[in-house]
């Protein structure tokens, strides 16, 4: 396992397990037992996902304590704009069954966006969670929290990954400490489509999938991989044991065409 550190000094799992769009009743208990089964100590969820109740049992399942464990949980963008952040908190917490989160987010910037950001602040001070962050931010929206003179997030979670590697961003959260957490770092499966990760993933003795979260590691990126499929998700976790080289990395680099697979967060309508 590796570890990033955060700049309070909380340390928190490079590699992650998403559970977006696992179903609660049906997949989220049994992926979550099987990730944390394989290794895994950090788990992913959201209020808008609708399966937090789903990894609770799943971590209920795995025996794991809790205390071993990375929860992470996001407000979503109906309870921002009605200034409901605690109460949203509150319910995440009933339903994780859980009394405290490693991470909290801000899933989207939308309108009330700063008054979340105080709330999940007094939230944080009152040591209700570990770590505070936001999600789907960019630059703009970051430095309006500085310039209400607000505690900087700790985490910064966005689409990244080798397509949509978001250089500039990525070095404005290095310069502000903050870190940034990579959703769809697999690129939704488009990975399969290209044959640089094929070659790499030969030369190396691992999968093209092992390839892509390696590329996040190496360049200092949590990774949340999502598979419900045990084969995928041991797979996902079995990237420790190599490292790219320059090579690689320059092949991997010339893939970038800064396209979207999800929608842009100056533009989200939901």
């Amino acid at each position: 396992m590796q570890y990033a550190k955060l700049s309070n000094g909380v340390t928190i799992p490079q590699i992650g397990f998403g559970v977006w769009q696992v179903d609660e009743e049906t997949e989220a208990p049994a992926a979550v037992a099987e990730a944390l089964r394989v290794g895994y100590r950090h788990i992913d969820t959201a209020a808008v996902y609708k399966n937090e109740r789903g990894v609770a049992k799943g971590i209920k399942e795995s025996g794991v304590n809790r205390e071993d464990l990375f929860l992470t949980s996001k407000v979503w963008n109906d309870d921002i704009r009605a200034g409901r952040t605690k109460e949203a908190f509150a319910e995440s917490l009933e339903r994780l069954e859980t009394d405290y989160l490693d991470l909290y987010l801000i899933h989207w910037p939308v309108e009330g966006y700063v008054e979340a950001w105080k709330a999940m602040v007094e939230l944080y001070e009152a040591g209700k969670i570990k770590a505070i962050g936001v999600s789907n931010f960019k630059e703009h929206h970051l430095d309006t929290l500085a310039e209400e003179g607000l505690m900087t997030p700790m985490i910064n979670q966005v689409e990244l990954h080798p397509q949509l590697p978001q250089h500039e961003l990525h070095e404005y959260l290095q310069d502000h400490s903050i870190q940034v957490e990579a959703w769809s770092p697999l690129m939704q499966g488009k990975f399969l489509e290209i044959n640089d990760f094929k070659e790499i993933a030969e030369k190396h003795g691992k999968s093209p999938s092992q390839v892509v979260l390696r590329w996040h590691l190496d360049n200092g990126i949590v990774a949340l991989p999502k598979s419900v499929t045990p084969e995928r998700i041991a797979e996902n976790f079995d990237v420790f044991d190599f490292q790219l080289d320059a090579d690689d990395l320059e092949k991997i680099d010339r893939l970038a065409t800064d396209v979207r697979l999800g929608p842009d967060p100056d533009e989200i309508d939901f």
